[in-house]
């Protein structure tokens, strides 16, 4: 029996058992809206095509399963290129279905037709153009395992409106095996007994954890390799969690604004092992005075992370679940006492810290500390970008793997909202908390609608200093202090907006205000809440690592 495209493309992800999907309707995708209508796929309508795949992303990293999007031709498609590139940065599962002017007219400027498989070939970890129906349902399936599989990532399926339209016979492959695409799971036992022996025999060895830990679900076999080991632990800022930070060989998180003991503890030691990180620029600073004295053992499923910006001693190409279980088996314990005192003395004398004081105005960083009180650390913590970003990462607490979701390596204005959306929609059972600035909000505030409307009780937590703050921050720092265009204090009332959206909106601007208003916020349970902290204007984030500078540059304080 032949079944429509669109049939063939609800069906394919029915059996995907794709629970949520997220999007926005345009005419070339009105078949596949047809067949949705009575499908058993909770279909989240964004109100704008960035908002919705940022909240597919969300839900992606919240819950470990991919996030599906749905998108019309032209403008829709193109909408979606901030998130494509968001996913693919960060290693996030997507599959991201848009509809294409039918196949007749590709080539000829036709209404609303955009080349987005070209558009997108540089930030997708692979795309589609369907040319054929016979091949639609092939495709779906192999999009679904390219995404989820080795290093994950968004794929595309550019799907033209005469495919959705055209009739085949539909049978679902059970399994796909692509040719090319082979990833490696297993690593080499040499390897891995290489690892271990340099591990055994170091003095300084520091571990150096990313977010390919949270992606391989390794955490528990990371916290049995310290438990084994005694090895201090530090993480990217996508890797937060996945080693509890309230740990005393936690050193949280280190690069450019991490903690000056993380940082300290990679600078001197003798080996750093790196699992499920790239050494991404914003750790690593200044390339050749990075980690001088240290071997690196470097654990990861991609290799072409491998030696692209450090070169490594010991690669091991693999799954750091699989991995970390067989180093478990073999490991000895290094005899690294005298290093693991030096870093708590390191810690205990440079702890992260504020300077606050009697009739101070609202400090960030202080509200960021009293969620983290009021929630006994067990929100799920969304960010935008910014000051904010770096304060959420510095002064909430995280114990657990998928409760840190931000914008790491685009740096994406505007994420923070609607990935909190998707997250509160993967984890109902907890609450979810967006720690915004007072710019960075109001790039995709329109999915307040969404949330209202779903009755998700997200807490927007606005850090208002009428300023794009890291902006401003390194202008004052680092250009004489002028705030070109960086100022916006022509804002808009966020409590009136957030009850304009259905939600509800409270403003603070004195300390004694805050724990009630976070109180307050969590104790509504049907509705999003917008907390709108008037926070001190020109607070800064330090630590500071300048950008290519080294540990010896950091800045700890207000520069004279």
């Amino acid at each position: 029996m032949k079944i429509k495209g669109s049939q063939i493309i609800v069906q394919s992800l029915i059996k995907e058992n794709v629970e949520y999907m997220f999007g926005y309707p345009g005419g070339v995708v009105i078949p596949i809206f047809h067949e949705l209508y009575h499908a058993p796929i909770k279909f989240v309508l964004g109100r704008h095509e960035q908002g919705s795949i940022h909240a597919a992303d969300g839900y992606a990293r919240a819950s470990g399963k991919p996030g599906v999007v749905l998108a019309t031709s032209g403008p829709g498609a193109t909408n979606l290129i901030t998130g494509i590139a968001t996913a693919h940065l960060d290693s996030v599962p997507l599959v991201v279905l848009t509809g294409q002017v039918s196949t007749n007219l590709i080539g000829n400027d036709a209404f609303q037709e955009v080349d987005i498989t070209g558009i997108t070939r540089p930030i997708c970890k692979h795309n589609y153009l369907v040319q054929d129906i016979k091949d639609l349902a092939r495709i779906i399936k192999e999009a679904f395992y390219i995404a989820t599989t080795g290093r994950p990532g968004p794929v595309l399926i550019d799907i033209p409106v005469d495919i959705s339209n055209g009739l085949c016979e539909f049978e679902y492959p059970e399994e796909i095996s692509i040719r090319s695409y082979k990833p490696t799971y297993d690593g080499h036992p040499g390897q891995i007994s290489k690892a271990c022996r340099l591990i055994e025999s170091a003095k300084k060895p520091i571990i150096y954890a990313g977010g390919g830990v949270v992606i391989s679900n390794a955490s528990e076999e990371l916290r049995e390799f310290v438990k084994k080991t005694g090895i201090p632990v530090t993480t990217t800022l996508l890797g937060m969690g996945i080693f509890p930070e309230t740990d005393p060989l936690s050193m949280e998180m280190l690069g450019m604004h991490g903690t000056y003991f993380a940082n300290y503890s990679v600078h001197n030691s003798d080996l750093l092992i790196a699992i499920g990180a790239r050494f991404d620029d914003r750790v690593t600073g200044k390339i050749s005075e990075f980690i001088p004295h240290a071997k690196v053992i470097h654990i990861d499923i991609d290799p072409a992370s491998v030696s692209k910006n450090v070169m490594v001693d010991i690669p091991i190409v693999g799954d750091c679940k699989k991995i970390l279980k067989e180093m478990n088996k073999e490991i000895k314990t290094p005899d690294i006492a005298e290093w693991v005192d030096e870093l708590k003395k390191t810690k205990a004398e440079h702890p992260l810290q504020y300077e606050m004081k009697e009739n101070d105005d609202i400090k960030p960083q202080y509200v960021v500390e009293q969620l983290y009180k009021l929630t006994d650390g067990k929100a799920i913590i969304t960010t935008e970008v910014g000051q904010n970003q770096m304060w959420a990462a510095q002064f909430y607490k995280y114990t657990e793997p998928r409760t840190f979701i931000s914008s790491g390596g685009l740096g994406t204005m505007g994420f923070g909202l609607p990935a909190a959306i998707g997250a509160q929609l993967a984890r109902p059972d907890r609450r979810v908390i967006d720690i915004a600035g007072d710019g960075s909000i109001q790039m995709n505030i329109q999915e307040l609608i969404v949330a209202a409307q779903h009755k998700l009780p997200v807490i927007v937590a606005i850090l208002n200093n009428g300023f794009l703050g890291m902006v401003r921050q390194w202008q004052q720092l680092f250009w004489d202090k002028r705030y070109s265009h960086t100022c916006i204090n022509f804002a808009p009332d966020f409590v009136k907006l957030a009850e304009a959206y259905g939600c509800v909106g409270i403003r603070v601007t004195k300390k004694e205000e805050v724990d009630e208003a976070i109180k307050k916020a969590l104790s509504i349970t049907d509705k999003p809440i917008i907390i709108d902290f008037v926070v001190c204007k020109e607070e800064n984030v330090y630590p500071m690592v300048p950008a290519g500078k080294t540990i010896k540059e950091t800045i700890m304080r207000e520069l004279a």
